[in-house]
């Protein structure tokens, strides 16, 4: 990247350094809460607000209306012939903000302090997209022009599970063709230390209810005669892992792919303070699967979790009933190679052999999404190492994520193109919580390093598919 053009770029951001944030702001002030029927409007106003930024930074824009949340299609092509074509990936929908009394400032009118700004939807993921936003308007307004091209695709369902998106991927599959897909929804590793996510971990989630009698019966005339609900579910619970923090559902680990060797080397060799760890969590001791370190556990390994159980009577007094029914919500996270269908099969027939006589249990899979796993070589992640080198000083590292989006593994099916998540949020932002905020020096770096990766595209070679990792 020539130094002329690193030059304007940044003569750019420094001179709308203000207005930029002033327009940051005014975007989450908006409180396009996805989940909530009353904040259709403002999702609505936020789709509208989006499109109106990208046409100011130099964009035809398009606000597709779905049986939910509206799409937003912004294009940029006049790139010279032969340059790849971009996908820019983000969502401008946000999670609600209670409780809103454990805010120090509210959640929808932006507070500045010590060098953070606080509000819902700071990091996850209007600030991280509006970073994109810019670096195309600071290319459009210094240079004329862009030397790929790119399309903007936003949704306002993301928080809610991106029901109406894969279909609108499928139907406009042509004309979303592209090289790459960029999105920024995640995180540094660290304060100072830039990260490229190389694998998310799918999901598989469950409720399970178990039924007995019609009715609530009285525990000293039926108990110890009828199979009780409650105690049966317990017991299902209680057999979904051993004493070593495995999970034992038979053949629960056939799939699991394996991690590179120099992978996990560096994996270990990361900054990370497990003392920190277990305080942030605010637990005595850690645990999981045994033989594993935490980030291994987190990133490398599946795992299986109780979210919820409701049974029998719990309010105040005594109320000695046998209980009719018993329900609990559980969810397994995934790694590459494990099919969701699969774990549903292998899940049914564990909880059929340790159900007893006596009850009708029901697993239902309410929610599936496959894991998914960066190509961890190619023009397209030296790209993205060059540019955060350059910004941030300091090369990145390749960190693993626990949670999982699901349409990241959509965009690699139905595009066969590269995924880049390259994230500008750290650790204990909070963004599904209160007080929910994004550093605005990484905020100003992000800008830096996205207009940067668009010149460090076309520097490398093509196509910018690599090789998927084994």
């Amino acid at each position: 990247m020539s130094a002329d053009v690193v030059s304007d770029l940044d003569r750019f951001f420094n001179a709308n350094s203000g207005r930029i944030r002033d327009e940051l702001f005014q975007l989450l002030r908006i409180a396009s809460v996805s989940t909530r029927p009353e904040h259709a409007p403002d999702v609505a106003r936020a789709a509208e607000w989006l499109a109106g930024s990208l046409r100011t930074a130099g964009m035809s824009v398009e606000v597709h209306a779905t049986a939910g949340h509206p799409i937003v299609l912004g294009e940029w092509r006049g790139a010279p012939a032969g340059a790849p074509t971009v996908l820019v990936y983000g969502h401008y929908d946000v999670q609600p903000a209670e409780p809103l009394g454990e805010w120090d400032s509210p959640p929808f009118e932006p507070s500045v302090r010590k060098g953070r700004v606080y509000a819902r939807g700071a990091t996850d993921d209007k600030g991280q997209l509006f970073i994109h936003v810019k670096a195309i308007e600071a290319w459009l307004r210094t240079r004329g022009a862009l030397p790929v091209n790119v399309v903007f695709l936003v949704e306002g369902e993301e928080e809610t599970g991106s029901e109406h998106l894969v279909p609108f991927l499928r139907q406009h599959v042509e004309r979303l063709r592209c090289d790459a897909v960029v999105v920024s929804d995640s995180a540094m590793f660290a304060p100072g230390l830039p990260a490229l996510l190389t694998s998310l971990r799918g999901m598989a989630y469950f409720r399970i209810a178990v039924a007995g009698p019609d009715t609530d019966l009285h525990s000293g005339s039926y108990g110890g005669a009828v199979v009780n609900p409650v105690t049966v579910l317990a017991r299902i619970l209680a057999s979904l892992h051993d004493e070593d923090g495995r999970v034992a559902v038979a053949g629960f680990y056939d799939r699991c792919r394996e991690w590179p060797a120099e992978l996990r080397q560096q994996v270990a060799g990361l900054p990370f303070d497990e003392d920190a760890f277990r305080d942030e969590a605010a637990v005595p001791e850690l645990g999981g699967e045994a033989g594993y370190s935490t980030l291994e556990r987190l990133w490398m390994r599946p795992a299986c979790d109780v979210h919820g159980i409701i049974g029998g009577y719990t309010g105040a007094g005594t109320k000695t009933v046998l209980p009719a029914r018993a329900s609990a919500s559980l969810s397994c996270r995934l790694v590459a190679d494990q099919d969701p269908a699969e774990i549903d099969r292998l899940f049914r027939a564990h909880v059929q052999r340790v159900a007893p006589p006596g009850v009708r249990v029901r697993l239902d899979l309410v929610h599936a999404s496959p894991a998914w796993q960066a190509r961890l070589e190619g023009p397209l992640l030296a790209a993205a190492r060059r540019a955060l080198a350059a910004t941030f000083e300091r090369e990145p590292v390749l960190v693993g994520e626990g949670a999982s989006i699901p349409v990241i593994g959509d965009f690699d099916r139905i595009f066969g193109a590269p995924v880049l998540l390259l994230g500008f949020g750290l650790p204990g932002e909070n963004a599904h919580g209160p007080n929910e905020w994004l550093d605005l020096g990484n905020f100003e770096r992000g800008l830096r390093t996205v207009a940067r990766l668009w010149a460090e595209l076309v520097a490398g070679d093509f196509p910018l598919t690599g090789p998927r990792s084994p």
